[in-house]
């Protein structure tokens, strides 16, 4: 048998010079560490251009922050369900706006105001959904939108009767105690889920104010319940029990009867 000469048993690494080694090793050093170098910069670039772009920081906070849930939204295909009828407006045009909410809710709002002019009275007719649960004081919000500025503090102010029953008025008086012109007014209707709301600045005087709220709700008619027959029902409830409005702007403050006098009066008798 032919030996294999001992030379050809060694190693090929055995072949490699020691110098060669050791520069290929600091070559892979010097790889290493560019490619860290490389990244380091690459990471400070990043840096640097998310914090010089706020529109980057924007998109990023919108995309972890949670997505907010829809609120009230125009209902522009929606039709008038109410009408205030034969309504002293003096002058002032009406506008109509539909409002619904992805729970269920339906606000219709007509407001009475001048071209180019602030309204001078509004009415709301909200059918409650489940939003409502998550809503504020409905005296608060009446306030908000009789006063955005928040300047005003609500304040009771009395009782109105109405077709509807009585139905609670609110003001609005400064830091120094003084009313406001106008009068806030809320009605809640829990047989139909309904709350019936607004405010007027209309007349002169607190029982002039108090009248034409009163006028406003007995003028109040509803043109369609859709699919809701306990919203027809109230409204044919609330019709027998209408009385004429014969009050206008221009009343005097003595001629003023037991319903729209400053203060709640007091009956006399028993019942």
């Amino acid at each position: 048998m032919r030996r294999i000469p001992a030379r050809r048993a060694v190693p090929n690494q055995a072949r490699i010079h020691p110098a060669l080694r050791s520069f290929a090793d600091e070559c892979k050093d010097a790889v290493v560490r560019m490619l860290a170098y490389v990244g380091g910069l690459a990471l400070i670039g990043l840096v640097v251009a998310f914090a010089a772009n706020p529109l980057t920081n924007v998109a990023v906070g919108a995309a972890t922050e949670p997505v907010a849930k829809p609120g009230w939204s125009p209902a522009d295909r929606s039709h008038p369900a109410f009408a205030v009828s034969q309504f002293d407006s003096s002058g002032k045009s009406e506008t109509y706006e539909i409002l619904r909410h992805p729970e269920g809710g339906r606000k219709d709002i007509l407001r009475w105001a001048a071209p180019g002019e602030k309204p001078v009275a509004e009415l709301e007719i909200y059918r409650l959904g489940g939003e409502s649960s998550q809503s504020g004081p409905p005296a608060a919000e009446i306030a908000a939108r009789m006063d955005p500025d928040g300047m005003r503090a609500v304040e009771a102010a009395g009782m109105i009767d109405s077709k509807f029953g009585p139905v609670t008025l609110l003001d609005l008086a400064d830091r120094t105690g003084q009313a406001s012109t106008c009068l806030g007014f809320l009605k809640r209707l829990d047989d139909a889920n309904l709350r019936i709301s607004g405010w007027s600045c209309q007349g002169d005087t607190l029982p002039q104010r108090r009248s034409a709220i009163g006028c406003m709700l007995s003028r109040l008619v509803l043109l369609t319940a859709g699919n809701d027959p306990k919203l027809a029902e109230v409204f044919a409830h609330a019709e027998l029990r209408r009385g004429a409005c014969t009050a206008t702007l221009a009343q005097p403050a003595n001629s003023a009867d037991w319903v729209t006098g400053a203060q709640n009066p007091r009956l006399r008798g028993g019942f």
